[in-house]
């Protein structure tokens, strides 16, 4: 697949059912039993996108394409634990982007 240009949160959601789907037995399929795993998974991630950062700093992701496209990838595994954990709670990409929508517009207005 290589939506690259419209890849947005249902499109994302969308891969993630079919990876649940094809490791269903493996991994045990996404439920709001599973959200909690998926959360601690993602915040594991985060950690790895974090330690690039440490080690490597910001010039090594602006300016190394190699340390970039390892950052690049820790953050893609955050937002794939991320939509598990949307599709677990059964989070719609509409809902979420309500409920985005208005924190961005009081955020606007709270300082």
């Amino acid at each position: 697949m290589d939506n690259s240009e419209n890849l947005g949160l249902r499109e994302m959601q969308e891969m993630q059912k079919v990876l649940q789907e094809k490791y269903l037995d493996k991994w045990g399929g996404l439920s709001p039993e599973k959200a909690m795993s998926k959360m601690l998974w993602m915040i594991a991630e985060i950690g790895e996108a974090a330690q690039i950062i440490k080690k490597k700093g910001d010039g090594g992701i602006m300016n190394d394409s190699e340390v970039r496209k390892d950052f690049v990838e820790e953050m893609c595994d955050v937002l794939m634990y991320f939509n598990d954990v949307l599709i677990s709670y059964s989070v719609t990409p509409e809902e979420f982007a309500k409920i985005y929508i208005e924190k961005h517009n009081k955020n606007m207005k709270r300082w």
